[in-house]
């Protein structure tokens, strides 16, 4: 038997501590629950984002997102049902307080009626509804989405319908960089999409079930930046 090389060792040793320090992927590469926790950047701000998976119980998950400062808070809760390994949004709740400026909007996906409807702080034209299509997903599970198709290798092409109305997001692989996290580093693939003036970039880690790091910019200037920290 050869002797492992230097390679093979260091190899070896990250997968042990990516197995150590991340929560398990469940033997049939269904959904486990896990509370992640980021460094926030958010319109020039630097605080904590919180993002959880609950089991709602009947093959239903909440999904949520949270950053808290004494300026700002955001929160966003999806509902979403696990059929057959795919995903559907059934309800989703977004709200923002910047300063003084509070906004709130709900959308609920009713998939026997096959359409989507949204209400609260939203334009006329913006209510809907948008009929749905089998795989169809929200802004929030576009994360975990690209989280899990990235790390297999699978299309990055996917339907989203948010914010009163649908269209097809096309993420490419960009590259490969070593990401930190927990003090430990990984190897992560680099996804990224431009549209006009926006662009998202996301970190996948091959074992975890959500992007360590999610830059969203606008203009060339970063609007929000999230790097995992730690999560269980």
């Amino acid at each position: 038997m050869k002797p492992m090389t230097l390679a093979a060792r260091m190899a070896s040793t990250a997968c042990m501590a990516l197995a150590l320090a991340f929560p398990a992927v469940a033997a049939d590469g269904g959904l486990q629950p896990f509370t992640a926790t980021y460094d926030a950047s958010y319109m020039g701000m630097h605080t904590t984002g919180t993002m959880t998976l609950a089991s709602s119980g009947d093959d239903r998950w909440t999904y949520s997102f949270r950053i808290d400062s004494p300026i700002a808070k955001l929160e966003q809760v999806t509902v979403f049902e696990e059929e057959g390994g795919i995903w559907k949004p059934l309800s989703n709740s977004d709200s923002s307080t910047f300063l003084i400026k509070k906004t709130s909007k709900q959308a609920t996906y009713d998939w026997e009626a096959g359409e989507a409807r949204w209400s609260g702080d939203v334009k006329d034209d913006r209510r809907g509804p948008v009929a749905l299509r089998k795989g169809d997903l929200d802004a929030m599970l576009l994360n975990l989405a690209i989280a899990r198709d990235a790390a297999a290798g699978k299309p990055l092409d996917y339907r989203l319908v948010d914010d009163g109305k649908a269209h097809r997001m096309q993420y490419r692989v960009a590259g490969s960089d070593t990401v930190s996290v927990g003090g430990q580093q990984y190897p992560a693939i680099r996804v990224s999409r431009k549209q006009g003036d926006k662009e998202q970039v996301l970190w996948v880690v091959e074992g975890l079930p959500v992007p360590t790091r999610i830059l969203q910019r606008k203009d060339g200037e970063d609007e929000m930046d999230l790097r995992l920290k730690s999560i269980r």
